[in-house]
């Protein structure tokens, strides 16, 4: 307890409260992470045994396979962590240089650890290492492995080279499901006293799409920038086209109306500053969710496909935009004549 004469630090104080929610609410053990049951489970087991293997974790953005590792590390090596833990960001510093330098003096450095412990150098974002890096990398592992283990997280395993998944233990984490990110969102809320209608974390899940970090950041986002989290108010945040939107472009192709689907598209996505790349992405996802005939919603898709690939080949053009739904509409039409011959036969 602090005396009325204790010197109270307030920039620390300040800075507890001005933590990041993805920081604040970062699990510290590993049954506190969510999703990914299975890999986790191994992971838990490896915790508890204390022989941890090289690892290698695979699979998409805020998954929880960095702080997988962490949890990992805090357990195996408890107050030892802190001098007995390299972490790299291999996006930053993914040249040969890093790992002959920085990674090669880790696993040189003496350090005092409880019998069958090892030091730890955590790899995150290993896949953007160049190949020569990789190579190094590779040769560092063969000679230290009586002192250092080595952890990689990466999007793609298929990245790292074939020596170095041969070397290690691979987890493959998937995307969390909705209820997942929804069960800790609905924490965070009432730890936060965030006000929030069901429509504001429906549009917190869409966004996110299975990525727990983003959905936190979202959630924070909308609370501090408004107050309250709304649909509306996730949106602005994020700044990605209405779903709402989106669906109206999506019914007016199915009733065959061009001219009502490229009005609302130029008028409520285009002129607003969307990007085709995000209006392109908001249609599939909500035409996904959509109640329409299975074969229009897959010609539907294959359409909005062809036209992703156009846009990330360098034509972002209203034109794409507009040939999409002029597509997508003209599929309606066939498919209305079809259904018409068939029923005259």
């Amino acid at each position: 307890m602090l005396s009325s004469s204790s010197p109270v630090n307030k920039s620390s104080i300040n800075a507890s409260f001005e933590l990041p929610w993805i920081e604040k609410y970062r699990p510290a053990e590993i049954k506190d992470i969510v999703g990914n049951e299975e890999c986790l489970s191994r992971l838990a087991v490896i915790a508890e045994e204390g022989n941890m293997p090289n690892v290698i974790i695979s699979g998409p953005p805020g998954t929880g396979k960095t702080t997988s590792i962490h949890c990992v590390a805090k357990h195996l090596l408890g107050e030892a962590y802190s001098r007995s833990v390299l972490e790299l960001n291999a996006s930053d510093e993914r040249g040969i240089n890093v790992v002959r330098e920085k990674i090669k003096l880790f696993t040189k450095q003496k350090v005092t650890l409880p019998v069958g412990k090892h030091k730890i150098v955590i790899l995150d974002e290993a896949d953007n290492m160049t190949a020569a890096a990789q190579q190094a990398l590779r040769r560092t592992m063969e000679e230290h492995t009586e002192t250092t283990r080595f952890a990689l997280a990466c999007n793609l395993s298929s990245k790292i080279i074939e020596p170095i998944q041969s070397r290690c233990a691979i987890l493959r984490f998937h995307r969390l499901t909705d209820d997942q990110i929804c069960k800790r969102l609905r924490k965070i809320i009432e730890m936060e006293n965030v006000i929030c209608d069901e429509e504001g974390i429906n549009a917190i899940l869409f966004t996110a799409e299975g990525d727990m970090r983003h959905a936190i950041n979202n959630l924070q986002a909308a609370h501090s920038g408004f107050g309250l989290v709304s649909s509306d108010n996730v949106f602005k945040v994020c700044d990605q086209p209405h779903p709402e939107v989106a669906k109206r472009i999506i019914k007016a192709c199915e009733e065959g109306d061009l001219a009502e689907a490229d009005k609302i598209m130029r008028l409520s996505l285009w002129k607003l500053g969307y990007h085709p790349l995000d209006i392109v992405t908001t249609l599939f996802k909500v035409l996904k969710l959509m109640e329409i005939p299975e074969y229009l919603k897959l010609e539907f898709i294959k359409e909005i496909g062809f036209t992703h690939k156009r846009i990330l080949d360098g034509l972002p053009t209203l034109l794409q935009l507009s040939g999409l739904l002029a597509r997508l509409t003209g599929l309606t039409l066939k498919a209305k004549e079809k259904s018409k011959a068939w029923g005259s036969c």
